[in-house]
């Protein structure tokens, strides 16, 4: 179990260099922040099983990760609407 855990922080290592060298698109940006959330969402799981807690911190964790992704689905329509494309430095965040 706990080989299974240095795996998953493994993976979220990954996604974490991915995040960081993948900045010309939102949507792909929004899309290794999903991958990232489902890594912790995994990790928690695993370490909550570990501990024979509840796992009610879970369904609100996932909560949070579904408004976190509307709300970034709806700043790549509105900024695809604004300026017809989702690169994401063809704005100025300021």
């Amino acid at each position: 179990m706990k080989s299974l855990v240095n795996f998953l922080v493994y993976f979220f290592m990954l996604g974490n260099f991915m995040f960081s060298m993948n900045k010309k698109h939102l949507l792909v940006m929004l899309l290794m922040l999903e991958y990232l959330g489902m890594i912790v969402f995994m990790i928690l799981y695993m370490s909550l099983m570990m501990m024979n807690y509840n796992l009610y911190f879970l369904m609100l964790f996932l909560i949070m990760m579904v408004c976190e992704s509307v709300l970034g689905l709806s700043v790549l329509v509105n900024m695809i609407r604004i300026y017809g494309n989702d690169y994401f430095k063809v704005f100025s965040i300021l």
